[in-house]
């Protein structure tokens, strides 16, 4: 990049506050936002010119603690969906914006919002789109895409969210969906809603707030928290039914901003805002460097895109060298 940055092609105004990411997808952007005034959410679909092609009010949103909406779209076969602060799962028109149906998981599945209301991306497999209301054997639900209509919950499972999105890991045959809830590490079956298995995480501690999707790759999937002291790996066995702890770290305790897991290496921001790099094989610390301060990470073509929260975007080149903008 030039020292002065890329070139800005153009800007959108009007799509609201909070703290959503945006969707890309047949040649459009979609993105959620509040009004600070009446605390409604906002869904916008823009073109890939940054022209407005829809705006619509999907309903309330999120006004108590760090107000704003939380939640990335999901677009899948020409619907969106998304989860409002207050737990109201939206599927809307992907052309027009309009409703196509909604829930309240909340009250469906009696869950409580968490402290800063409930913060997480869907995950569309198939014919479901799952989410975590966080009830009585319903912390993780799977709801017809259609309709709405519920096909499982994990009986035998209760336990409140956390600010995480879900995941698909594929091993041996077995489709699990993997995520972090107020205090639990867990992989249930993407089929049926049993659990397959749970590990505890953060479960003593005062304060759980997992915000961070876990990463998986190969085998392997690692786990952390910015309210302890950091990570953990696992092993996932041959058919994907039993987990390992292969180590600990105490460096990559992410609290926000996601990380990326990328030829047996591990990328993320720390609560020392520093940008760290993992050896996935054992845990070695490859570097742990400033550079933005605490951000988000997503990966593209061998390239490390790193937001920081004050508003710096950099481009890092992949590797375990250096923490080095290009």
């Amino acid at each position: 990049w030039p020292e002065e940055g890329p070139r800005r092609l153009w800007t959108v105004e009007g799509i609201g506050e909070g703290f959503s990411s945006v969707a890309v997808a047949k040649g459009a952007i979609f993105t959620t936002g509040k009004t600070p005034d009446t605390h409604r959410g906002l869904l916008s679909s823009f073109n890939l010119d940054g022209g407005l092609n829809w705006r619509t009010d999907y309903g309330a949103e999120w006004e108590g603690q760090q107000p704003g909406t939380r939640c990335c779209p999901s677009v899948n076969d020409g619907r969106i969906y998304l989860l409002s602060g207050h737990g109201i799962l939206v599927c809307a028109d992907a052309t027009s914006g309009g409703p196509v149906w909604q829930k309240d998981i909340a009250k469906e599945f009696g869950g409580t919002a968490p402290m800063c209301g409930f913060a997480e991306s869907l995950l569309i497999d198939g014919g479901i789109v799952i989410c975590t209301p966080g009830g009585k054997d319903a912390a993780v639900v799977a709801l017809n895409k259609l309709t709405g209509q519920t096909v499982w919950t994990t009986v035998g499972f209760s336990e409140q969210s956390a600010y995480c999105s879900p995941i698909l890991v594929e091993r041996g045959g077995l489709r699990l969906v993997v995520t972090l809830t107020a205090q639990s590490l867990v992989g249930i079956d993407a089929n049926t809603g049993k659990m397959i298995w749970r590990q505890p995480f953060d479960e003593n501690e005062d304060l759980q707030n997992h915000s961070v999707t876990p990463v998986y790759a190969d085998g392997l999937l690692y786990a952390t928290s910015g309210h302890r002291k950091g990570g953990r790996m696992y092993a996932l066995s041959m058919d994907g039914r039993e987990v390992t702890l292969k180590w600990e770290d105490a460096v990559l305790n992410t609290l926000h901003g996601g990380m990326v897991f990328v030829d047996g290496l591990i990328y993320g921001s720390n609560c020392a805002q520093r940008w760290v790099c993992l050896r996935a094989s054992d845990g070695t610390v490859m570097y742990r460097e400033p550079g933005l301060g605490m951000g988000s990470i997503v990966y593209a073509e061998g390239n490390l895109y790193c937001y920081g929260e004050k508003g710096t975007l950099g481009l890092v080149r992949a590797g375990p060298d250096s923490f080095a903008m290009v």
